[in-house]
């Protein structure tokens, strides 16, 4: 039966009902009915008569009634009700042509060939071309996620788009988790951190910058940015700061001395144990708070989400793929993503275990480039594009002046890294946070770097070129080879026992590079 007082087509939220006890029920009836004040004296004296049992029923009822709208309305807005939903002849067109960067998926074949045909190319070819071919599917990615927005709504859509341009580090981080590369899977997720964090919205600040004063960053969604970000990067630094603050002189020169001693000791299996179930826990907490973070996006409390003073949004974009070809667009790509991505983590391993390439420049530099690659192809044309025809009015193209990149680390560092900590809990693999402290320091001060720049909602040219400036530092710094890992932790990033990675070690059958 329906609740008197509220109106049955759903837009009340069923929180306001189930949380009021039956005092505050009993307002909100006489404040509904405050024309009819008879009304609202048979309403109380109704309210007082129904059990629990039927306050129950009656919640649930029109819990249904306001599933069945949202779920109506959701099926609408994703097959496109009052939009232009394009041909699928059009639709194939427009995705054909949605970058430039599909000429890229020539390699995609040869990729392919190299991968069965192996004796025919070295590792360096091998991983060329898979880099070259998953360059372009990156940006199928992101332009198909872009689409599925305009049908989904932006919190879904932000969501989905968010997730699908992670989609590639994601699987490589996955990849590495099974074939049990763990340093490198470390390594890659601090390079994604500081690449998504550096380079990529600072060529988005420097492009979208240079014929305008500021851009303006959406202030609410900013200040959530900079809590999550920060969560994000301190939950990495607590394992690290404890395996730190345990360590006890240098642990190594005393294990090949035959020394015993409290740092000795913490290289052992029981240790691991230990912080193995800190970064599981760490793991839980970071997943929930993610979660929570987008359902505070979604249904954020107050009239409509909105705050005093914001403006009304922007027109959406006409669609230029219907929904279902856009879906099997997304379908197919991840399918032959995920093999190319592969060939590509096997070749990596290969050009690992075949030069003195160190895995630190591995992990933050050359696998994140990946991610990279699309931004920066688009980011070159451009520039030529404007020096060669000498127009300098030309419009900043939307996947670089789009910045959704700091989005991008805070799902990566709340989500995907978290996942991989749990998904190598399950699949055995030991995968724990305590992670090089020169990485983490500079992850560190990336993060400040990043929340001083946003501190004001504001961005321009300048600051986007101070990140990247800040980014080649960093790739100075690795690919100069100044520093060559931390060998304390390398015991405790090997699949088998710590004791024997440890012995490997200190005969020198394990390198740290």
């Amino acid at each position: 039966m329906p609740i008197d007082g509220l109106p049955s087509n759903g837009h009340t939220r069923l929180s306001n009902i189930i949380h009021d006890d039956p005092e505050l029920a009993l307002q909100r009836r006489a404040t509904v009915n405050k024309d009819d004040p008879g009304q609202s004296t048979e309403n109380g004296a109704r309210e007082r008569q129904l059990t629990l049992g039927e306050q129950a029923e009656e919640i649930l009822e029109y819990a249904l009634v306001e599933a069945k709208t949202e779920s109506a309305q959701f099926w609408k807005r994703l097959t496109g009700t009052g939009k232009k939903v394009p041909t699928w002849r059009m639709s194939l067109r427009n995705i054909v042509m949605s970058s430039p960067l599909n000429v890229l998926l020539a390699f995609l074949p040869i990729a392919w060939v190299a991968r069965y045909k192996a004796d025919h190319f070295n590792e360096a070819e091998r991983f060329s071309f898979a880099f070259l071919a998953i360059i372009p599917l990156e940006m199928m990615f992101r332009w198909g996620g872009e689409q599925m927005a305009l049908y989904l709504g932006k919190s879904l859509g932000d969501l989905l788009e968010i997730t699908l341009s992670n989609a590639v580090e994601a699987t490589l981080a996955i990849f590495l988790l099974f074939k049990c590369e763990l340093r490198l899977v470390q390594s890659t997720i601090i390079g994604v951190l500081i690449l998504h964090l550096l380079l990529i919205p600072g060529t988005s600040f420097l492009v979208g910058g240079v014929r305008i004063l500021e851009q303006n960053l959406e202030e609410r969604e900013t200040q959530l940015n900079h809590s999550l970000l920060t969560l994000g990067v301190m939950a990495i630094m607590l394992p690290t700061a404890l395996f730190t603050a345990l360590n006890r002189g240098d642990i190594l020169s005393e294990a090949r001395g035959g020394e015993q001693s409290a740092g000795t000791a913490l290289l052992t299996d029981e240790t691991r144990g230990h912080f193995l179930v800190f970064s599981r826990a760490l793991a839980i907490l970071l997943l929930a708070v993610y979660v929570c973070s987008r359902i505070f996006r979604h249904n954020p409390p107050g009239k409509k989400g909105l705050s005093a003073g914001d403006a009304e949004p922007p027109p959406e974009k006409e669609p230029e793929t219907n929904p279902w070809a856009c879906i099997t667009l997304l379908v197919v790509t991840i399918s032959i993503m995920a093999p190319t991505a592969e060939w590509l983590v096997d070749a990596v391993a290969e050009i690992e275990e075949g030069s003195s390439i160190q895995d630190e420049w591995l992990g933050l530099f050359l696998l994140p480039l990946v991610s990279f690659g699309a931004d920066g192809a688009v980011a070159t044309l451009f520039f030529l594009k404007k020096i060669l025809t000498m127009n300098y009015k030309l419009e900043v193209p939307d996947e670089l002046a789009r910045g959704i990149a700091i989005d991008l680390s805070i799902q990566f560092a709340l989500f995907w890294m978290p996942f991989c900590v749990v998904l190598g809990w399950w699949i055995g693999k030991p995968l724990t946070l305590p992670i090089d402290l020169f990485e983490v320091s500079v992850l560190i001060a990336t993060c400040f770097l990043v929340n001083y720049v946003t501190a004001d909602s504001k961005t321009n040219w300048a600051e986007g070129l101070i990140m990247i400036v800040f980014y080649v530092m960093i790739s100075k710094a690795i690919v100069a080879w100044f520093y060559p890992g931390q060998e304390e932790i390398i015991p405790f990033m090997r699949c088998e026992s710590v004791a024997s990675a440890l012995s490997g070690l200190l005969n020198g059958t394990i390198t740290p590079d």
